[in-house]
Order: C-alpha cells, then sequence, then structure tokens
C-alpha cells in the first residue's frame, strides 16, 4: 500500500484554519448579537475547531492508503468512519490531475479518477507529488484502456 506525502497534513491543516476562522466569526457574530459573553467564547469556539482540525488532519493522514492493484484501484480512509474503496478499472471514464493554490505551494497534486456510476462515485487520490500524480494519472488511464479492452472481447 502507498502512502500520501507527509506535506498533504499542511494542506487539511490549512482547511483547519479556514475552517477553524469562519467558525470563529460566527461565534462572534452570535456573540455581539445574542449572548454578548465577549472575546473567550470566540476563542474557544475558534480554537477548539483549530485543534480537532489539525488532530483530524493528523489522523487522516496516518490512515490514507491506496494500491493500484491488477484490476483495480483500491483506497482506505477515514478518521471516524472508516471507508475501503475498490475502482474496478473497467469502471474508469477519465482520470484527471488537480492542484489547488495551497497544493501547488507545497508541491503537491491530487489525482481525481471519474467512474462510470451513481452520484459520488468519483474518487480522489491527494497528496501526490506533482511528478507521482502525473505517473499515476497515465498509469490509471493506461490500465482503463487495456481492461476496456478485455471486456470488449469477452
Amino acid at each position: 500500500m502507498e502512502t500520501l506525502n507527509p506535506r498533504v497534513r499542511l494542506v487539511w491543516a490549512v482547511g483547519a484554519v479556514v475552517t477553524a476562522t469562519a467558525l470563529g466569526a460566527v461565534a462572534a457574530a452570535v456573540d455581539r448579537f445574542v449572548f454578548a459573553v465577549g472575546v473567550p467564547l470566540v476563542v474557544a469556539v475558534a480554537g477548539l475547531a483549530l485543534v480537532a482540525g489539525v488532530v483530524h488532519a493528523t489522523l487522516r493522514y496516518r490512515i490514507w492508503r491506496f494500491a493500484v492493484r491488477e484490476d483495480d484501484l483500491y483506497l482506505e480512509r477515514g478518521v471516524v468512519t472508516r471507508v475501503n474503496t475498490v475502482v474496478p478499472f473497467v469502471r474508469v471514464q477519465h482520470v484527471d490531475t488537480q492542484r489547488g493554490p495551497v497544493e501547488r505551494t507545497l508541491g503537491l497534486a491530487s489525482v481525481v479518477v471519474y467512474t462510470a456510476g451513481s452520484r459520488g462515485a468519483d474518487v480522489t487520490v491527494p497528496g501526490l507529488t506533482p511528478e507521482r500524480a502525473d505517473e499515476l494519472q497515465e498509469r490509471l488511464r493506461r490500465l482503463a484502456i487495456e481492461s476496456e479492452r478485455e471486456s470488449d472481447a469477452v
């Protein structure tokens, strides 16, 4: 099983900072217009959200694994609810790489695998170096084409 690049924890931690800031702003508005408790409530809400987010990012990194197997892509992830996903190559429609601003800053990329199927059937492998993401994208593309040829031959 392959793990993610450790820098992905920073990407997820930045997300936690954004969430903590938003929750702090909501707590400030509620405090100002409803409770009038003061700054401690705002700091407590934002601080708790930040700590929870950083802990979640750390645990998420420790659990996240994936493998390209003979006939499918296998992923293990999830902190509270563990999710094991198997994506048969015959179901893969196309594969993209993507790099958001935080990922670009940290030298990371994600691979998104779009599948035939129901809503939410797409999977993302985050926390890869751009070179590894390109390599994984090309490998998944080749395996999907090969799998499609094999299923058409049957």
